[in-house]
């Protein structure tokens, strides 16, 4: 049974600055919760779960410190879920440790230009997970990668690619000697471009693009050939077929 404590904290939780100040983020329904108590660089600091989840999931919850689960009822769960509709289980997790340092040589790099939608940027670190892709570079204007929002459309793959807030500016400068593509509209073929096992992507704000400063000289510029007369592709979208060509 929860207590008003515990259901003030996980409100709590649903502002950054908080989530930064406990290093903690917050997910739920089944298959995200199994995704990430599977995944070896993340903890779990508590799990409130209904009795249909607890017998469903008996060799998982089995495995946990009891202290760790509060039984709870549909009711209860409302009352902390941050969904419209809950789904039988919330976990609150310690932010996922990386062990290597985020580098652009001998690999290929996702750099996101203030991509504020939550569930785009969920879904880039979906997309970005499925192609291999192990690490993203966001611009501080990016939406944060544990809110809600964002973690529920990452499906766990927050557990698996690593995400850098800094300065793009600053890391493409930084990082002088390695190729950038950048997604305009009135850039070149995506498809007469070969495979990469190097470089940096970058994908821009759903609606202004890329900022001015990161279109600078020497870098590639990709666009989708459009056949139809959409003005432009969701930013999500765009970052899954150009992986699916690029990689």
């Amino acid at each position: 049974m929860l207590v008003k404590s515990q259901v003030k904290y996980i409100q709590s939780l649903s502002q950054k600055k908080l989530r930064e100040e406990e290093g903690v983020f917050v997910a739920e329904g089944p298959k995200i919760i199994n995704e990430l108590l599977a995944a070896s660089n993340i903890d779990i600091k508590q799990l409130y779960a209904t009795e249909s989840w607890i017998a469903t999931h008996r060799t998982v919850s089995a495995s946990l410190d009891p202290g760790i689960i509060t039984l709870v009822d549909n009711k209860e769960l409302e009352r902390i879920s941050f969904l419209t509709t809950p789904n039988e289980v919330l976990g609150v997790f310690n932010k996922p440790s990386f062990t290597t340092p985020i580098k652009a040589k001998a690999c290929i790099s996702i750099l996101l230009d203030t991509i504020q939608d939550p569930g785009n940027l969920g879904t880039i670190l979906r997309c970005a997970d499925w192609f291999g892709i192990n690490q993203v570079i966001c611009s501080e204007e990016c939406a944060d990668i544990f809110s809600t929002k964002v973690v529920q459309s990452s499906m766990g793959s927050i557990s698996r690619v690593q995400v850098l807030y800094t300065d793009p500016d600053v890391f493409l400068k930084e990082n002088g000697d390695v190729l950038v593509y950048a997604a305009l509209l009135d850039g070149k073929n995506l498809y007469d471009y070969p495979k990469l096992k190097e470089g940096i992507i970058i994908v821009g704000n759903e609606s202004k693009g890329i900022r001015a400063s990161l279109i600078r000289e020497g870098i590639y510029k990709i666009t989708i050939p459009r056949k139809g007369q959409a003005e432009s592709l969701n930013a999500a979208v765009a970052t899954g077929i150009i992986l699916s060509h690029l990689t």
